[in-house]
């Protein structure tokens, strides 16, 4: 794969006695500032992989390509993880079944993002479709199998990624725990005119891929 000009921070974990190695990749624009607070909710026993620059798809890659960990969990600079998203996470890496698993997500805004947030939980639920803002944690060896983020998309290689793992027999399965993200975007933009892009954009890329 081609990987733009990406540059990585990797963290090495703490060792650890038993469970498996999970590596966290965080992608990064090129001027964004690393995310502290966020690094500070990780255990030090998880690896972690900061990438900056190239596209979100070639980042990714890049980070995976290096990881050392047996799971691979990417996680936007802007998430805050709950209390429980750590235990609850671990807890679904013990099960058999590989899977890719998705984190119920809310957004730091007002009442209209309640209603946005209904339609994250409809489409991970029920349509099977969860958002690479859903912090997706998945088998490294199935990322890789699967070929990793779609790097010539110009949008949605999240959705591609779950898309292939489903066809390829993966389950598509919820953690159990909350995540929060934030909603500067339907701030910056207004919530009519982005939650309308999103609905188109998910529906184009839908019928491509169908």
């Amino acid at each position: 794969m081609m990987h733009d000009t990406v540059t990585l921070d990797v963290r090495p974990p703490e060792p650890r006695a038993e469970g498996a190695l999970v590596s966290v990749v965080i992608p990064l624009a090129e001027h964004e500032a690393i995310p502290e607070a966020l690094l500070a909710m990780l255990p030090k026993t998880f690896e972690i992989v900061l990438a900056r620059g190239g596209s979100r798809a070639s980042s990714m890659n890049h980070a995976a390509s290096v990881a050392q960990g047996r799971h691979l969990w990417f996680v936007h600079a802007d998430t805050t993880l709950g209390a429980d998203a750590v235990p609850r996470l671990l807890e679904r890496l013990q099960e058999p079944r590989a899977a890719v698993r998705y984190f119920d997500l809310r957004f730091d805004g007002g009442a209209l993002m309640r209603l946005t947030e209904g339609g994250v939980s409809f489409r991970s639920r029920v349509i099977g479709l969860p958002f690479g803002d859903q912090a997706l944690c998945l088998p490294a060896e199935m990322f890789h199998a699967l070929g990793g983020y779609d790097e010539t998309a110009a949008h949605g290689e999240d959705h591609q990624l779950v898309r292939d793992a489903r066809r390829a027999g993966l389950a598509i399965q919820p953690v159990g725990a909350t995540i929060t993200t934030s909603a500067r975007k339907y701030r910056d933009k207004g919530w009519f005119r982005t939650t309308f892009l999103h609905l188109r954009l998910t529906l184009l890329q839908s019928l491509r891929a169908s």
